[in-house]
Protein backbone atom coordinates (compact mmCIF):
# COMPACT_ATOMS: atom_id res chain seq x y z
CA UNK A 1 0.00 0.00 0.00
CA UNK A 2 1.55 3.31 -1.05
CA UNK A 3 0.68 6.43 0.99
CA UNK A 4 2.14 9.08 -1.31
CA UNK A 5 -0.92 11.26 -0.80
CA UNK A 6 0.01 11.86 2.86
CA UNK A 7 1.29 15.43 3.26
CA UNK A 8 3.61 16.94 5.87
CA UNK A 9 4.61 20.43 6.97
CA UNK A 10 8.00 21.86 6.05
CA UNK A 11 10.27 21.75 9.11
CA UNK A 12 11.42 25.17 10.29
CA UNK A 13 12.68 24.63 13.84
CA UNK A 14 16.21 23.62 14.82
CA UNK A 15 15.29 20.21 16.21
CA UNK A 16 15.05 18.91 12.66
CA UNK A 17 15.26 15.15 13.20
CA UNK A 18 12.93 15.33 16.21
CA UNK A 19 10.39 17.29 14.21
CA UNK A 20 10.44 14.81 11.32
CA UNK A 21 10.06 11.93 13.78
CA UNK A 22 7.21 13.76 15.52
CA UNK A 23 5.24 14.33 12.32
CA UNK A 24 5.72 10.78 11.06
CA UNK A 25 4.77 9.31 14.43
CA UNK A 26 1.65 11.46 14.59
CA UNK A 27 0.49 10.25 11.16
CA UNK A 28 1.03 6.69 12.38
CA UNK A 29 -0.75 7.14 15.71
CA UNK A 30 -3.73 8.85 14.03
CA UNK A 31 -4.05 6.03 11.52
CA UNK A 32 -3.22 8.15 8.48
CA UNK A 33 -0.31 5.77 7.99
CA UNK A 34 -1.86 2.50 9.24
CA UNK A 35 -0.04 -0.74 9.97
CA UNK A 36 1.04 -2.28 6.68
CA UNK A 37 1.21 1.05 4.85
CA UNK A 38 4.33 1.99 2.96
CA UNK A 39 5.59 5.45 3.87
CA UNK A 40 6.61 7.87 1.10
CA UNK A 41 10.04 7.36 -0.46
CA UNK A 42 13.13 9.21 0.77
CA UNK A 43 13.00 11.76 -2.08
CA UNK A 44 9.31 12.39 -1.42
CA UNK A 45 9.92 12.91 2.29
CA UNK A 46 12.94 15.13 1.62
CA UNK A 47 10.83 17.32 -0.64
CA UNK A 48 7.86 17.55 1.74
CA UNK A 49 9.89 18.19 4.88
CA UNK A 50 12.46 20.38 3.18
CA UNK A 51 15.38 18.48 4.71
CA UNK A 52 18.33 16.38 3.53
CA UNK A 53 18.60 12.65 3.03
CA UNK A 54 20.58 12.10 6.24
CA UNK A 55 17.81 13.70 8.31
CA UNK A 56 15.15 11.43 6.79
CA UNK A 57 17.30 8.35 7.30
CA UNK A 58 17.95 9.24 10.93
CA UNK A 59 14.25 9.84 11.59
CA UNK A 60 13.35 6.49 10.00
CA UNK A 61 16.07 4.81 12.05
CA UNK A 62 14.61 6.27 15.27
CA UNK A 63 11.12 5.03 14.44
CA UNK A 64 12.40 1.63 13.33
CA UNK A 65 14.25 1.27 16.63
CA UNK A 66 11.04 2.24 18.44
CA UNK A 67 9.19 -0.58 16.67
CA UNK A 68 7.00 1.57 14.43
CA UNK A 69 8.73 1.18 11.05
CA UNK A 70 10.53 -1.59 9.19
CA UNK A 71 12.81 -1.19 6.18
CA UNK A 72 12.40 -3.98 3.63
CA UNK A 73 15.27 -4.24 1.23
CA UNK A 74 14.15 -3.46 -2.30
CA UNK A 75 10.56 -2.74 -1.27
CA UNK A 76 10.61 0.39 0.93
CA UNK A 77 9.75 1.24 4.53
CA UNK A 78 6.52 0.05 6.12
CA UNK A 79 4.52 0.77 9.26
CA UNK A 80 4.58 -2.23 11.61
CA UNK A 81 3.32 -0.72 14.87
CA UNK A 82 1.42 2.23 16.26
CA UNK A 83 2.98 2.38 19.71
CA UNK A 84 6.61 2.08 20.68
CA UNK A 85 7.49 -0.89 22.85
CA UNK A 86 11.11 0.21 23.40
CA UNK A 87 11.12 3.99 23.52
CA UNK A 88 11.42 5.52 27.03
CA UNK A 89 8.42 7.58 28.11
CA UNK A 90 10.33 10.84 28.42
CA UNK A 91 11.68 10.44 24.87
CA UNK A 92 8.16 9.81 23.58
CA UNK A 93 6.85 12.86 25.40
CA UNK A 94 9.59 15.06 24.00
CA UNK A 95 8.39 14.20 20.50
CA UNK A 96 4.79 15.04 21.34
CA UNK A 97 2.93 18.30 20.79
CA UNK A 98 3.13 20.63 23.80
CA UNK A 99 -0.64 20.80 24.25
CA UNK A 100 -0.93 17.00 24.04
CA UNK A 101 1.57 16.68 26.89
CA UNK A 102 -0.24 19.36 28.86
CA UNK A 103 -3.58 17.62 28.37
CA UNK A 104 -2.26 14.42 29.95
CA UNK A 105 -0.56 16.36 32.71
CA UNK A 106 -3.94 18.07 33.30
CA UNK A 107 -5.62 14.71 33.90
CA UNK A 108 -2.76 13.54 36.11
CA UNK A 109 -2.71 16.67 38.25
CA UNK A 110 -6.46 16.55 38.86
CA UNK A 111 -6.14 13.00 40.20
CA UNK A 112 -3.11 14.02 42.25
CA UNK A 113 -5.18 16.74 43.96
CA UNK A 114 -7.95 14.28 44.79
CA UNK A 115 -5.62 11.62 46.19
CA UNK A 116 -3.53 14.15 48.11
CA UNK A 117 -6.63 15.43 49.89
CA UNK A 118 -7.66 11.90 50.80
CA UNK A 119 -4.25 10.55 51.86
CA UNK A 120 -2.18 13.44 53.20
CA UNK A 121 -0.66 13.27 56.67
CA UNK A 122 0.74 15.97 58.93
CA UNK A 123 4.23 15.73 57.43
CA UNK A 124 2.77 16.28 53.97
CA UNK A 125 0.96 19.38 55.18
CA UNK A 126 4.17 20.75 56.66
CA UNK A 127 6.03 20.29 53.37
CA UNK A 128 3.21 21.73 51.27
CA UNK A 129 2.78 24.73 53.59
CA UNK A 130 6.52 25.46 53.77
CA UNK A 131 6.83 25.36 49.97
CA UNK A 132 3.79 27.60 49.63
CA UNK A 133 5.22 30.13 52.09
CA UNK A 134 8.55 30.18 50.28
CA UNK A 135 6.76 30.55 46.96
CA UNK A 136 4.81 33.54 48.18
CA UNK A 137 7.87 35.10 49.83
CA UNK A 138 10.02 34.91 46.70
CA UNK A 139 7.15 36.16 44.55
CA UNK A 140 6.79 39.23 46.76
CA UNK A 141 10.55 39.80 46.64
CA UNK A 142 10.61 39.49 42.86
CA UNK A 143 13.16 36.66 42.94
CA UNK A 144 11.97 34.72 39.91
CA UNK A 145 14.47 31.86 40.12
CA UNK A 146 13.72 31.04 43.77
CA UNK A 147 10.00 31.58 43.17
CA UNK A 148 9.98 28.96 40.39
CA UNK A 149 11.96 26.50 42.52
CA UNK A 150 9.50 26.92 45.39
CA UNK A 151 6.52 26.59 43.03
CA UNK A 152 7.88 23.30 41.70
CA UNK A 153 8.55 22.13 45.26
CA UNK A 154 4.93 22.94 46.18
CA UNK A 155 3.52 20.77 43.39
CA UNK A 156 5.91 17.93 44.14
CA UNK A 157 4.91 18.06 47.80
CA UNK A 158 1.27 17.74 46.74
CA UNK A 159 2.16 14.80 44.48
CA UNK A 160 4.09 13.14 47.31
CA UNK A 161 0.98 13.36 49.50
CA UNK A 162 -0.70 10.79 47.21
CA UNK A 163 1.63 8.18 48.76
CA UNK A 164 2.12 6.73 45.28
CA UNK A 165 5.74 6.89 44.05
CA UNK A 166 4.71 6.08 40.47
CA UNK A 167 2.44 9.12 40.44
CA UNK A 168 5.34 11.27 41.65
CA UNK A 169 7.65 9.92 38.95
CA UNK A 170 5.04 10.44 36.22
CA UNK A 171 4.34 13.97 37.40
CA UNK A 172 8.04 14.79 37.40
CA UNK A 173 8.46 13.43 33.86
CA UNK A 174 5.48 15.31 32.45
CA UNK A 175 6.41 18.55 34.21
CA UNK A 176 10.03 18.49 33.06
CA UNK A 177 9.18 17.60 29.47
CA UNK A 178 6.57 20.37 29.34
CA UNK A 179 9.03 22.90 30.75
CA UNK A 180 11.70 21.97 28.20
CA UNK A 181 9.20 21.95 25.33
CA UNK A 182 8.12 25.50 26.13
CA UNK A 183 11.67 26.68 25.50
CA UNK A 184 10.97 26.03 21.81
CA UNK A 185 8.27 28.66 21.82
CA UNK A 186 9.54 31.32 24.19
CA UNK A 187 12.75 32.45 25.86
CA UNK A 188 10.92 32.16 29.18
CA UNK A 189 9.63 28.61 29.80
CA UNK A 190 7.22 29.65 32.54
CA UNK A 191 3.93 31.53 32.51
CA UNK A 192 4.38 34.51 34.82
CA UNK A 193 1.06 35.04 36.49
CA UNK A 194 0.17 35.17 40.12
CA UNK A 195 -1.83 32.09 41.10
CA UNK A 196 -1.20 32.60 44.80
CA UNK A 197 -4.85 32.57 45.86
CA UNK A 198 -5.54 29.32 43.98
CA UNK A 199 -2.48 27.70 45.54
CA UNK A 200 -3.61 28.76 49.00
CA UNK A 201 -7.10 27.38 48.38
CA UNK A 202 -5.63 24.10 47.12
CA UNK A 203 -3.51 23.79 50.27
CA UNK A 204 -6.53 24.49 52.47
CA UNK A 205 -8.63 21.92 50.63
CA UNK A 206 -5.92 19.28 51.08
CA UNK A 207 -5.55 20.27 54.75
CA UNK A 208 -9.30 19.90 55.26
CA UNK A 209 -9.32 16.61 53.28
CA UNK A 210 -11.90 18.13 50.94
CA UNK A 211 -11.09 16.24 47.75
CA UNK A 212 -13.93 17.85 45.77
CA UNK A 213 -12.64 21.37 46.50
CA UNK A 214 -9.06 20.30 45.78
CA UNK A 215 -10.11 19.07 42.33
CA UNK A 216 -12.15 22.23 41.68
CA UNK A 217 -9.27 24.61 42.45
CA UNK A 218 -6.85 22.48 40.45
CA UNK A 219 -9.11 22.46 37.40
CA UNK A 220 -9.59 26.24 37.62
CA UNK A 221 -5.84 26.78 37.73
CA UNK A 222 -5.06 24.34 34.91
CA UNK A 223 -7.77 25.63 32.59
CA UNK A 224 -6.52 29.19 32.95
CA UNK A 225 -2.94 28.08 32.40
CA UNK A 226 -3.94 26.08 29.32
CA UNK A 227 -5.62 29.11 27.76
CA UNK A 228 -2.45 31.15 28.27
CA UNK A 229 -0.33 28.32 26.90
CA UNK A 230 -2.48 28.15 23.76
CA UNK A 231 -1.96 31.86 23.20
CA UNK A 232 1.77 31.56 23.85
CA UNK A 233 2.48 28.88 21.25
CA UNK A 234 0.27 30.21 18.44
Amino acid sequence: MNSGRISFQTVQRRQIVDDVVEQLQKKISLGELPIGAQIPTEPELMAQFGVGRSTIREAVRVLAHAGLLEKRQGHGTFVIGTMSTQEPLDDRLRRAEVLDVYEVRFMLEVEIARLAAERRDENDLVHIRESLELRNKHLAEGDNKLFLEADIAFHFAVAAATKNPIVVDLYQTFSEVLRVALVRHTADPELHHDYTEQHIKLYEAIRDQDSKAAVTYTVQHLERTKRELEQLIR
